[in-house]
């Protein structure tokens, strides 16, 4: 038991650290360093050919279709004892908590619904989102860090894509890089015609970010996006008022217009026994923000002190997410 409330402590403690950033699409970028070689599949944390075995607890439970799912993790490099300014995909232990965490808990939500790719990147550390750092060296960072999901992407189109139907899904850091990716790349050009989705969680996206890529409002609909930030009911950030209010949110159960839902609605969140917990969580959306009440999970009583739940924008509804992913992909699929 004790080294099972350790494991829930750590996975915890690593994404509540990058609540500390303001988290929304605004940047404009212009590519620095050298990329990566992604010719090379150890810089890739999931490929068609590499699979981790972190991923080894998804199993089958239905169609695989032919499409790829493009995948990009939130920020890894959080420690304040860490100087540098970006991840080290060649230090193991970077590797190591990219997979137990972000692939593990996120990137298996989509995991074999088709192919998976999934780039290791040299992520901008935490510090890098605050306002007293970025002109210091986290701009830098974060223009550099989407250099290499620029280049990693690139790769991807070039030699793996063969004209399949794309899914961008991301989170926190990785979603501010996806949303400069749809817009270097998809909106108003000939790729916009194989998005499926795009899965942009952990950002507050306002309205007039994309000109031509929308905003999904039914579980059926393809071509656009869907966007959520989730908090404790009846708190809010701090810097709610400044980046979440008036945002676009998604209510991520039943991907539609409504405002609550109950608990036999939610269809189920991963946690970190691997185990799925169905009907265990019922939301309410308000101006910019997801509303959840405490999972009905073990060891509740310590998430009830958890107000930011980030950390588990996607693992919450890891199967609402998988299921309402199925249905777009079939609902693409269906009109080719």
């Amino acid at each position: 038991m004790k080294k099972k409330v350790n494991s829930l402590t750590l996975l915890i403690s690593l994404f509540l650290l990058q609540s500390c950033s303001k988290r929304y699409l605004s940047s404009v970028y212009q590519p620095i360093t050298a990329p990566i070689d992604y010719k090379d599949l150890e810089n890739w944390a999931v490929h068609p050919q590499n699979k981790p075995s972190q991923l080894d607890f998804v199993k089958p439970d239905g169609n695989t279709y032919d499409v790829d799912v493009f995948y990009i993790h939130p920020t890894i490099t959080t420690s304040p004892k860490d100087n540098s300014w970006r991840g080290n995909i060649l230090d193991e232990n970077y590797r190591q908590a990219t997979l137990n965490t972000a692939i593990k808990y996120q990137c298996s939500a989509w995991y074999g619904l088709g192919r998976t790719f999934a780039p290791f990147y040299r992520d901008a550390h935490i510090r890098s989102f605050q306002d007293k750092f970025k002109p210091v060296g986290g701009d830098a960072a974060l223009q550099s860090a989407y250099h290499d999901i620029k280049s990693a992407f690139q790769y991807y189109l070039k030699h793996e894509n063969k004209g399949r139907p794309i899914l961008i899904v991301s989170h926190s850091q990785g979603t501010l890089h996806a949303g400069q990716l749809l817009k270097d790349f998809f909106e108003d050009q000939p790729l916009q015609k194989q998005l499926v989705a795009a899965y942009l969680v952990g950002i507050a996206v306002k309205d007039h970010y994309f000109q031509s890529i929308t905003f999904m409002t039914k579980p059926d609909e393809t071509g656009g996006f869907v966007t959520w930030n989730t908090y404790k009911r009846k708190h809010l950030p701090d810097d709610y008022e400044q980046w979440y209010k008036g945002s676009l949110t998604t209510n991520p159960i039943t991907w539609d217009d409504q405002k609550a839902t109950t608990y036999d609605q939610h269809k189920g969140l991963t946690f970190y026994d691997e185990k799925l917990y169905p009907n265990s969580v019922k939301i309410e959306i308000i101006d910019g923000m997801v509303w959840t009440r405490t999972p009905k999970v073990p060891k509740r009583f310590w998430l009830s002190f958890v107000k930011d739940y980030h950390f588990a924008d996607i693992t919450i509804f890891w199967k609402d997410i998988r299921e309402n992913s199925r249905q777009r992909i079939e609902a693409f699929l269906a009109k080719r």
